[in-house]
């Protein structure tokens, strides 16, 4: 499976997992690279000092390749020098503009990789220097594009648009949909879900329970003109769904929303009260496993679908 991917990060397989907040700390960025793929530490949801501890803790886990993911949202001078400091030689950033930050991790001999979720952003992205992107699909669970693209529709459209790398995200959990994935043109994907719900996952168990085998249409965007959200519709994703139909305005939401939601819901399992953050795929996701049975199932029926594919 060696392509531009493969070749950029120096991995196995062109499988990256979501930095995820609540989710991708040290055990599951690790174990992901262990595994042959490139794992990332979510850094939404960390303090400067935890990113520092959960850095330090990884790279004594593996002695492959592993990113952080930095939403520019949360981006600051002290958490970035952590990053640089910290010897991380690949960032994935996300939520705002890389234009800035891609010229500073540049300057250290970092790759920068950008997380979009329509092709006019892949392209600004591209002309912004960085080395590859990532396109995600609505299905995707968590924070997501408010154009509702799907992934089927995002990966051909941004591979016309683009020259460099392109990482397809959204709705991918299994070999077939990684060949569906790499057909629309891309060099590698991010998947997300399955790995939030692996025993790896420091997500709850309570979130984990919640969202395996979770039943069709279970997830839903809100707060759309707040920052969409994928996620189980709960009690909180009722209210503010209600008061965003009702025409609540983006700060109306935003107190509705309050601060915290995301950690209540998927950390400390509050499954009424808290953001429970996930994706289409969950329904497809029908147990908790390890990373590295992930990893074997993955390649194992990709393998079975370009075979079968190819002797049609």
């Amino acid at each position: 499976m060696e392509n531009r991917i493969t070749k950029l990060f120096g991995i196995k397989y062109p499988i990256i997992s979501g930095g995820m907040v609540w989710c991708s700390g040290w055990e599951l960025a690790s174990a992901v690279s262990n595994a042959g793929g490139l794992g990332l530490i979510g850094s939404g949801s960390m303090h400067v000092d935890t990113l520092r501890d959960h850095i330090r803790k990884c790279q004594k886990a593996t002695d492959k390749p592993f990113g952080v993911n930095l939403p520019l949202a949360f981006a600051d001078e002290e958490r970035a020098q952590v990053i640089i400091d910290e010897g991380v030689k690949i960032v994935f950033t996300s939520a705002g503009s890389p234009k800035k930050w891609t010229e500073k991790f540049h300057s250290h001999g970092m790759i920068v990789v950008h997380v979009t979720a329509s092709s006019a952003f892949a392209i600004k992205s591209e002309a912004a220097g960085v080395d590859a992107v990532v396109v995600e699909g609505f299905e995707a669970g968590g924070h997501n594009g408010k154009e509702e693209t799907t992934t089927m529709v995002l990966a051909p459209l941004a591979k016309r648009a683009i020259s460099i790398p392109m990482i397809v995200a959204g709705g991918i959990s299994s070999g077939e949909s990684v060949a569906a994935a790499l057909a629309l043109g891309g060099d590698g994907v991010q998947i997300g879900t399955r790995f939030a719900l692996s025993k790896e996952s420091s997500g709850s168990a309570e979130f984990k329970e919640k969202c395996i085998g979770l039943a069709e249409g279970a997830t839903m965007l809100c707060m759309k003109s707040a920052g969409s959200v994928r996620m189980v519709k709960n009690d909180i994703f009722n209210k503010i769904d209600k008061a965003e139909y009702s025409g609540a305005t983006k700060e109306e939401l935003q107190e509705i929303s309050g601060k915290g939601r995301a950690k209540l819901g998927i950390f400390e399992g509050d499954l009424n009260e808290g953001f429970i953050e996930v994706g289409q795929v969950c329904t497809d996701v029908t147990k908790e496993e390890s990373v590295a049975d992930i990893f074997t199932d993955i390649i194992d029926n990709y393998n079975k679908t370009i075979t079968s594919l190819i002797a049609m």
